[in-house]
């Protein structure tokens, strides 16, 4: 990979993620302590971008793979999201809140498809060059989460800082935007529906497993996503300023995993074991969670966020290029955007919701939450995932060009000369 390509799609991944690490971490403290909501009306909003990614990254994906360029896409979703962004950031009830981020939400959910399909297009060793490159979004979320806890720590006392932080690297993204490798779309494709076909990765074996054990996992990524914040701060002790940069400990352990661990471990070891270890990462860290301290403890599970992460979804991301052909890459990515971060984390933040309501009573107006019962309920979903993973989750051993899993046309082709034989 020329230096050119790799820090244009270096600076690329930086901005995608510090947009978001700059809002995701501390919303739901955020609403707790400024607007005074509900845990009902906070679910509401840590659903939005979930509900958003079980919609709009089939309809963008659609449209780069066939109508527009990638680049031009994504320049212009992050121009229209940096102007909602920098509306949420002056919003003082929770109206119009809602509506603001609900207009954010679809803007940036297909981005988050579309950077990993221009990544992908470009690439071609994906399982050593893509860690790398997309270790680059990790450190992006943990700079605008350093700025963030500076900011506070001065006591700047800027209302909504955490959406104008993010509002700033999303205009500033979309300059850059112009400046990505061209990547047009393929309009003489034979078949029009580029989603039909990224369908058809359903008939690869091990996909549809793969898919519904990533579909489990996501659900319980909320418990990390909407609750860790308040957990740490109500439940462990830590001082509110602190906590972005406590939070950004996980996205640290990610930078090693991402850049020394990953390129050495995937070649040597597949996607099924990596995937594997991926999913027991997830049950070690709620397990330490529900134990509920020391902080040092605490503190020593956030770096397993790391193999959480890494070693599962950034994997996927890979495992499903590696079945795409470059008509579908987009609408490939798009599927397991929707079926995680879309309707796995928007059924998670229901269920999520539901259990902290179970373990949270209040009595002479003081309310406490049972932090060990809600994070053991992950522990045990995690668990079964990782005993069905192992159990049925089978790599396909045939190679297709160069890669360790079968695309779909090859998989179809090979289907009907085994039909033919018989």
């Amino acid at each position: 990979m020329s230096w050119s390509l790799r820090w244009r799609l270096s600076l690329m991944m930086f901005l995608q993620y510090a947009i978001w690490g700059a809002w995701e971490p501390v919303l739901a403290a955020y609403l707790k302590d400024s607007f005074h909501l509900s845990g009902t009306q906070i679910s509401f909003m840590m659903s939005l971008v979930p509900l958003a990614c079980a919609v709009s990254p089939f309809i963008f994906g659609q449209i780069a793979d066939r109508y527009i360029s990638t680049q031009k896409i994504l320049a212009g979703l992050h121009l229209l999201g940096g102007i909602f962004l920098f509306v949420m950031s002056r919003c003082t009830k929770f109206v119009p809140m809602y509506f603001a981020m609900t207009a954010y939400a679809f803007l940036y959910a297909p981005t988050l498809v579309l950077t990993n399909s221009l990544t992908f297009h470009h690439l071609k060793n994906v399982e050593r060059e893509f860690g790398p490159v997309r270790v680059m979004g990790t450190i992006g979320w943990v700079a605008t989460s350093l700025a963030l806890t500076l900011m506070r720590n001065l006591q700047l006392d800027i209302t909504g800082d955490l959406f104008l932080v993010a509002g700033v690297a999303s205009i500033i993204m979309s300059a850059c935007c112009l400046l990505l490798p061209h990547t047009p779309p393929r309009r003489e494709a034979e078949d029009a529906w580029a989603i039909i076909k990224a369908l058809k990765l359903l008939l690869v074996p091990g996909f549809p497993v793969f898919l519904l054990i990533s579909f489990i996992v996501a659900t319980q990524l909320q418990f990390y996503y909407m609750f860790t914040s308040t957990f740490l701060e109500h439940g462990v002790g830590f001082a509110k300023e602190n906590l972005s940069f406590i939070m950004s400990i996980g996205q640290v352990a990610e930078v090693f995993v991402m850049l020394l661990v990953l390129p050495f471990f995937l070649p040597r070891f597949g996607v099924r074991k990596t995937l594997a270890i991926g999913v027991l990462a997830w049950v070690l860290r709620y397990i330490f969670f529900a134990i509920g301290g020391p902080k040092s403890l605490i503190i020593a599970s956030l770096t397993l966020h790391g193999f959480c992460y890494v070693f599962f979804f950034t994997v996927g991301q890979i495992y499903v290029n590696s079945l795409a052909s470059d008509d579908i890459r987009a609408s490939a990515q798009a599927l397991l955007i929707i079926v995680t971060l879309g309707v796995g984390r928007f059924i998670g933040s229901l269920f999520t919701e539901r259990i902290m309501k179970y373990f949270t009573t209040t009595v002479d107006g003081v309310t406490t939450t049972n932090y060990t019962g809600v994070f053991l309920v992950p522990c045990v979903l995690t668990i079964i995932c990782a005993i069905a993973f192992f159990r049925f989750f089978v790599e396909p051993k045939r190679t297709y060009a160069g890669q360790s899993m079968m695309a779909p046309d090859a998989l179809e082709e090979d289907m009907e000369n085994n039909e033919e034989n018989k």
